[in-house]
């Protein structure tokens, strides 16, 4: 073991126990939850060793644990606490809702106002339909692919999460649920190869769906030339191109795609579009999604177009998320991510506007392969941002809502520069 080893060890071992002393309430939640959850959560990506925080409250860009521990919330539930906590404009349209009741079995006027937004803000949807989450969307979305062309193959990337059933390790491998599509795992951003797979499966290739940056795949954005053979391939072999722009619909007011000029066949959406709640979306071409018309394809869901999350939606994108603020949202993230990069040493932080991850390597990352692990150094980050009042992801995700200001960012990168002083030459 290397002197910088056994430092890493030391400093984790130190942080660790700070932050068990610090938290008794929390782990108290743990044990209990362990009694009816296994794993102690009903939420994988929210539990780490020893034990996850439990929180309490959350107020605009502030999130309170059990144990009374106030943290600048930079994780924003993972892109889809985009407006904040307990946003006034969001909250109301809530309370408007529950005045006249909910659970129709029905269409309501809800829904019809919310996909008119969404379909006015991004030019690929001609039709629109929601579902409960980005995963059922995607689901969805290959559903259709694969009725539309007859075809049974989906060509997908290594580090593409597309839902808690549609995820693919840095080695292509299907991780949890394997849905049974035919899979064609390429590489990202590997236009050579990726051609060449296209080519080899053109025949029986229903779909290509892809992440227009990798977000837990480690916010690795797509380089333009990849997502141009993309959709040209698509077209030239009859696959449908499907976006999933859950994460990365926030770029824009018509999300990466508008920013790059991509047309897809089919888009899915999820996170802040339902105001925060529940809520996902899929759609595109009209003749693609016209299997829908009349009862042809079947396509159920009793909470589709629940009224919360219909009525939050349309509050949050009409009111509090126009075209112009979502500019401003990708130009404070990029803004940020230069000074957290303009640090230095031996932390590196790729991503696009709002959404950001840390890495402990020099080297460039194009794909989820590129990207080292390192385990014990983003372990020990996470638990010194803790201490330090800054809530993330374990794995180094920010993504930063609208309450997130001027004043949240300089506290962020002072504590990253703390780190950087303190721990360089133990995490390098």
């Amino acid at each position: 073991m290397t002197t910088t080893a056994t430092e890493l060890d030391a400093a984790l071992e130190e942080a660790r126990a700070r932050y068990v002393a610090a938290n008794p309430a929390s782990a108290a939640a743990y044990e209990q939850a362990g009694a009816v959850f296994p794993g102690g959560t009903t939420r994988s990506t929210v539990c780490y060793p020893p034990f996850p925080l439990t929180i309490r409250s959350g107020s605009g860009a502030r999130i309170t644990d059990v144990d009374g521990h106030e943290y600048v919330d930079l994780l924003g539930e993972f892109t889809a606490g985009l407006y904040g906590h307990d946003h006034p404009v969001v909250r109301a349209a809530i309370e408007q809702a529950l005045d006249a009741g909910w659970g129709y079995g029905a269409p309501g006027l809800g829904e019809t106002r919310l996909a008119e937004v969404l379909c006015r803000r991004f030019p690929s949807l001609e039709r629109v339909r929601f579902t409960n989450s980005g995963t059922e969307a995607n689901l969805l979305a290959l559903a259709t692919a694969t009725t539309f062309t007859g075809r049974a193959s989906v060509l997908v990337f290594a580090g593409g999460y597309h839902g808690s059933v549609l995820s693919f390790g840095p080695d292509g491998r299907p991780l949890a649920i394997d849905v049974p599509h035919r899979w064609v795992v390429g590489t990202y951003n590997d236009v050579e190869g990726t051609d060449e797979l296209i080519t080899q499966h053109a025949d029986d290739l229903a779909a290509i769906l892809v992440e227009p940056m990798l977000g837990a795949g480690g916010c690795v954005p797509a380089r333009p030339a990849f997502l141009e053979l993309l959709r040209r391939r698509a077209s030239e072999v009859g696959a449908l191109l499907i976006l999933d722009e859950v994460m990365t619909s926030r770029m824009s007011g018509g999300g990466q795609q508008q920013r790059l000029g991509l047309r897809p066949d089919l888009t899915t959406l999820g996170k802040y579009v339902g105001g925060g709640l529940s809520s996902g979306a899929f759609g595109g071409r009209a003749d693609v999604l016209d299997l829908y018309d009349g009862g042809g394809v079947p396509h159920s869901g009793t909470f589709n177009n629940n009224v919360f999350s219909m009525a939050a939606g349309f509050a949050g994108l009409t009111e509090i998320f126009p075209p112009p603020v979502a500019d401003e949202l990708f130009a404070r993230g990029e803004a940020l991510r230069a000074r957290l990069n303009g640090i230095g040493a031996g932390l590196q932080w790729t991503g696009l506007g709002s959404l950001m991850t840390v890495h402990f390597q020099r080297t460039a990352i194009a794909n989820a392969a590129d990207i080292d692990p390192a385990p014990k150094a983003r372990e020990l980050f996470h638990l010194e941002m803790l201490h330090r009042g800054i809530y993330l992801a374990r794995r180094g995700l920010v993504a930063l809502s609208l309450s997130i200001g001027a004043d949240e960012c300089d506290r962020f990168v002072e504590a990253v520069g703390e780190f950087v002083r303190r721990f360089d030459d133990v995490v390098s």
